[in-house]
């Protein structure tokens, strides 16, 4: 994706959200257990802080968040905040150097693409909670966040950080999965200390097979399907198989 089509889809997904939390703070996120629409809210205001200062200073600032924070209404703090990443963006080149966790990529490009993935996520946890119905994820993007969730999260972390993924990994028979979409596909191979993502649906049977629409298997690799409703996606294989992907990712995005 171009970089102006992330700004368009964080603009419109940011428009969204900020639409649907005034009404219902206090109510709880069932994608987010122990968040309520404040904490949900003020989350993602203080992610846009950080990025912001990540991107002016060069380096993610820690620790975080500082404590003033806690005493802005989570509404405002939200809207400062986007306020500031939008200047932040708009007084740089996508290929300027920004600080961030992702080493293979420090540029103020990584925080465009990961501002546009936050914000989708979020978007579709506000409506959740505020018990919207969630608007549809544009394909583009939601193939885009799949990808971005297998390789830039969890197959980076797992090579980076591996001593975080022993419970899961350690005991890992090596596993092969198969995430396919409309229009795209990745092999993911998993074994003790090895999470490899590799573009295409791979060669042989694989162990999993995740299918569905593409906004469908986002939300499924985020756990952001809806309570209670047929998520769209169909998975074939054994429970202690998707359950290892699961924790995975589960550990990687924390």
């Amino acid at each position: 994706m171009e970089n102006s089509r992330y700004l368009d889809c964080l603009a419109a997904d940011f428009a969204r959200l900020r639409a649907v939390v005034p009404a219902s703070l206090t109510a709880p996120v069932p994608t987010c257990p122990g968040w309520t629409m404040a904490d949900l809210t003020r989350h993602v205001g203080e992610v846009y802080l950080h990025k912001t200062v990540a991107m002016r200073e060069g380096a993610e600032p820690e620790p975080w968040p500082p404590k003033e924070l806690a005493d802005e209404e989570p509404v405002a703090l939200l809207d400062r905040a986007y306020a500031g990443l939008l200047a932040e963006f708009a007084a740089r080149q996508p290929a300027d150097p920004a600080g961030s966790w992702y080493t293979p990529d420090q540029t103020v490009g990584f925080w465009i693409r990961r501002m546009a993935q936050e914000t989708v996520i979020h978007r579709i946890d506000a409506e959740l909670g505020a018990g919207q119905p969630v608007q549809p994820v544009p394909a583009d993007l939601a193939i885009d966040g799949i990808d971005e969730l297998l390789k830039v999260f969890v197959a980076f972390s797992v090579a980076e950080w591996g001593d975080y993924f022993t419970d899961v990994l350690d005991g890992s028979p090596g596993r092969s999965y198969t995430v396919r979409t409309d229009g795209a596909a990745w092999r993911v191979r998993t074994g003790p200390r090895r999470f490899e993502v590799t573009d295409g649906p791979g060669d042989g049977t694989p162990d999993v097979t995740v299918t569905g629409p593409p906004e469908a298997v986002l939300r499924w690799v985020w756990n952001r399907q809806s309570p209670g409703e047929p998520g769209g996606v169909t998975v074939d294989g054994a429970p202690d198989a998707v359950e290892e992907l699961h924790r995975c990712i589960v550990l990687a995005t924390q």
